[in-house]
This record gives structure tokens, sequence and C-alpha cells, in this order.
């Protein structure tokens, strides 16, 4: 029978006596595989060709660990508050933030990869194999020998005396692991609870008042980029027509005449707020929030900006349904039901600003949010 004159494949024991060349040569027999190129990558060894091949991969991978270690120090300590135009030089470092981030992070990512390609090419055996495909798992032997097959060419890559190589790799990715672990916790290296009270804490906005008694006025965005700033455009209730709304941002007096101040009020992400004035049909069937029933004033309700879902900005408004709509991930709040969401992920109501009418004519707020805006966080209970 012709299976008789087949070769028997070796026993564990065999397995355990054979070489790493013999145990390559036996894998390759028994795949099927013919190596019809298989040469040295180095096989003069001490060349300077070998060296600068070495010195090159290297290098890239020291520069991975150096852009890994300039994106932690940017994350940390780089200028990340917002410095006004006035502040040339603040608002000019204030400004390289973001794109230090990118940078930094972008040349670490690639110049790990870069070295890892380099070392791939230039050290790792080129082999030409021609191999027959089969179907089935793998035995004993077969794990054996490939094994013995990925040690051989790691061993023929010469990684085990490459130490400059080996110690830069090592480097530039535990650096650049370090970049990962650093990002998810740099929010914590700032204590958030050290003023909670205040309003830069989470429990807070731009909203609360400084000091008892303090008028915060309801104040359109005009877009003026002018040097010196405008007088701020206040609201009053005859400004917006039945069924409007209009995207409102705290002001107070102490601002009058700072570029600066007026400039953070709009660019303070949890300030931007909704003042909706219900057609008076509408606002018949309005449902209110325990504990919130004085919060509007007349028709007129405002109600944060930001998404109770994750943030996103609420910035629709549909008039013939009254539905606020989050266009990031389709939530709809209903305003005539204190913005309870009614469709999408969202599972919170909108927080509501408790808004009157002073003395002037013109909107004011009554205080800040009485909870938290925006999603959800550990310490908040709901």
């Amino acid at each position: 029978m012709s299976g008789s004159n087949e070769e028997k494949p070796p026993t564990e024991a065999e397995l355990a006596q054979m070489s790493r060349d013999e145990l390559v040569q036996l894998g390759t027999k028994l795949d099927g595989v013919e190596l019809v190129h298989y040469p040295e990558p180095w096989p003069v060894e001490g060349t300077k060709a070998e060296k600068r091949a070495e010195r090159t991969v290297a290098l890239w991978f020291t520069i991975s660990a150096i852009a890994g270690l300039a994106f932690v120090v940017s994350l940390i300590w780089w200028p990340w508050k917002y410095e006004s135009p006035e502040n040339s030089g603040g608002h000019f470092w204030y400004s390289l933030y973001t794109p230090m981030l990118g940078i930094t992070l972008g040349v670490a990512v690639l110049g790990l990869g870069v070295g890892v390609l380099m070392y791939a090419k230039k050290f790792v055996p080129q082999e030409i194999a021609v191999q027959q495909r089969g179907d089935g798992g793998s035995g004993e032997v077969d794990k054996a020998t490939i094994i013995a097959q990925l040690a051989d060419s790691g061993n023929r890559s010469t990684i085990a005396r490459r130490s400059l190589i080996k110690r830069s790799a090592g480097l530039g990715a535990g650096v650049l692991g370090l970049g990962t672990v650093a990002l998810p916790l740099a929010g914590f290296i700032r204590d958030p609870w050290e003023d909670t009270e205040g309003r830069d804490s989470l429990w807070h906005t731009g909203w609360q008042p400084q000091f008892p008694g303090e008028v915060v006025y309801l104040r359109r965005n005009t877009g003026h980029l002018g040097e010196e700033p405008e007088e701020p455009s206040l609201l009053r209730p005859e400004d917006l027509d039945a069924g409007s709304m209009e995207t409102v941002f705290p002001f107070r007096d102490s601002e009058r005449g700072s570029h600066e101040a007026l400039a953070k009020a709009l660019k303070r992400s949890d300030n931007p707020v909704m003042l909706i004035r219900l057609r008076p049909a509408d606002a018949d069937r309005v449902v209110k929030r325990k504990g919130q029933e004085d919060f509007n004033y007349g028709d007129y309700y405002a109600y944060t900006k930001i998404c109770s879902h994750v943030g996103c900005p609420t910035s629709l408004y549909e008039q013939r349904t009254n539905r606020i709509l989050c266009p990031c991930h389709q939530s709809q709040f209903d305003a005539l039901n204190y913005a309870k969401p009614v469709f999408g992920p969202a599972t919170r109501a909108l927080a509501q600003l408790p808004i009157t009418v002073n003395e002037e004519g013109y909107f004011v707020a009554r205080g800040d949010f009485i909870e938290a805006v925006g999603p959800g966080f550990w310490e908040r209970k709901s």
C-alpha cells in the first residue's frame, strides 16, 4: 500500500530531543513547504551597513519615545485655559494646545510604526516559500514546529544582540503606553471638588452670581469680533416672537468693557441657554416640573443647550411640535413637558434656568441651575 511507505511523524519524546534547525526542517516538510529563498539578512556580522541600519531603527524608536514624552508633558502642563486675543502672548500658546497634542501623539505613533517596519525590512529574514494549504486544526507536531520556526526567524534577525534596538523600542512603546494611560487620567490631576460651590465646578455654571444680589442678564451673541468690546445686546420680552427660540449667554455689569470677560462668557461650554417663547395656545398646555413651577416668565422658558445624554448642543427647536432636538444622537425633548426626553438615548430632562424680567425690562437669571447640566458623572445621583 502506498500509505505504508509514508514517513511517520515523530513522537513527543523525539520532538523534545530535536534541535531548532531540525524542527524547522521537519515543520516545512510536514507542511509541504518549499523554501525557495531563505538568505541571512546580514551574513557578515558587524559591517558598517548593518550598524547604520541598526542605528536608523533605534533612531525612529527614540523619536517615538521623545514625541510620546512630549505628548504627556503637553497634555498636563501646556497652557490650556482660554486666553483672550488681547493677550497676544498667552493666546498664542493657548491656541497651540490642541495642535501640540495631535502632533506629538501622531509623531509618537508614526515613529514606533516606522521603526517596526524598518526592523522587519532590515533584519527579519525575507524568505520566499511555497506551501500547499490544507484544512483541519494543528496537531502537536505543528505546534512544536511553528514555535521553532518563529524562534528561528527571531534568531536569524539577530534581535538577541541588538540591545540598542531593544532598548529604544521598549522606550518608545513604554512612553507611548504612558501617554495612553495619561490621557484618560489627565482629568483627575486637578481635583474637581476643590471648590464644589464655585461656578467652575461641575455643579455650577457661569450663570451663578459671584456675590449676593449680582444681576446676571440674558445676552445675545452678535458675533462682534472688533478690537473694542461692543455694548452687550440684552434681551427684552418683546424681542422674541411667539414660537421662536434664541441662544443666550450670561452677562454681568462687571464684564462691561472687558473684551476678555465677554469672550470667555461666550466660550464657556456650559453657558449657552435656549430662551424659548411658546405660542399662547401651547403655553396653556405646559406641564411644569415639580419644584420649578416659577422658573419661567410667562410664555418664556429657558433650558440649557447641553444635552443630558453626552453633552452635545441641543441646537434645534421645532416650533410645530414644540420639541427640542439634539442632532448628535437624535434625542428629543418636549418643551411643553419641562424638556422631558421623549425620544432617543437621553434619559433626563434638560436643566431649566430660572428667569424673570427686572425693573428695567430686561431678562435676568434668578440664579444658577439647581442641578448639574449635561451628562451624568459619578457623584451625581440622577
